[in-house]
C-alpha cells in the first residue's frame, strides 16, 4: 500500500501562486503513478492533473493548462503541483492519488491511494 500526504494548500489572492506536494510513503518500491483531484463544495471531485512513473507522459484538464504544472522527484517519493495565475474557481480541497502501473490516467476512479486532501482558497 501507498500512504499519501498532501502539503502546501492555503489562502491566496487571485492572480498568486502556490505549490502544494505529496509525499508517498509505504511500498513506493514500484511503479506508481500519481494525480492531482480536486473538489468544491457541493460538486463532485474533479481530475486535474496526472503524471505517469517515469513522468514521460502528462495530462491536464483544461481548465488549468498554461496555470498549473505537475512535477514529481522520484527520489523524495514526491509530486508536486505548481499552481499559478490562481482564480477563484480554483478554490477546493486539492488531493493527491496514486496508482501502481506506470500509465498516467484522468478517471479518479483509476486511482486507489489518496491523501486527506489540502485546502486552497482563491479570494476575488
Amino acid at each position: 500500500q501507498v500512504q499519501l500526504v498532501e502539503s502546501g494548500g492555503g489562502l491566496v489572492q487571485a492572480g498568486g501562486s502556490l505549490r502544494l506536494s505529496c509525499a508517498a510513503s509505504g511500498r513506493t518500491d514500484t511503479s506508481y503513478a500519481m494525480g492531482w483531484f480536486r473538489q468544491a463544495p457541493g460538486k463532485e471531485r474533479e481530475f486535474v492533473a496526472a503524471i505517469s512513473w517515469s513522468a514521460a507522459t502528462i495530462y491536464n484538464a483544461d481548465s488549468v493548462k498554461g496555470r498549473f504544472t505537475i512535477s514529481r522527484e522520484k527520489a523524495k517519493n514526491t509530486v508536486y503541483l505548481q499552481m499559478n495565475s490562481l482564480k477563484p474557481v480554483d478554490t477546493g480541497v486539492y488531493y493527491c492519488a496514486a496508482r501502481y502501473g506506470s500509465s498516467a490516467l484522468a478517471s479518479r476512479y483509476d486511482y486507489d491511494y489518496w491523501g486527506q486532501g489540502t485546502q486552497v482558497t482563491v479570494s476575488s
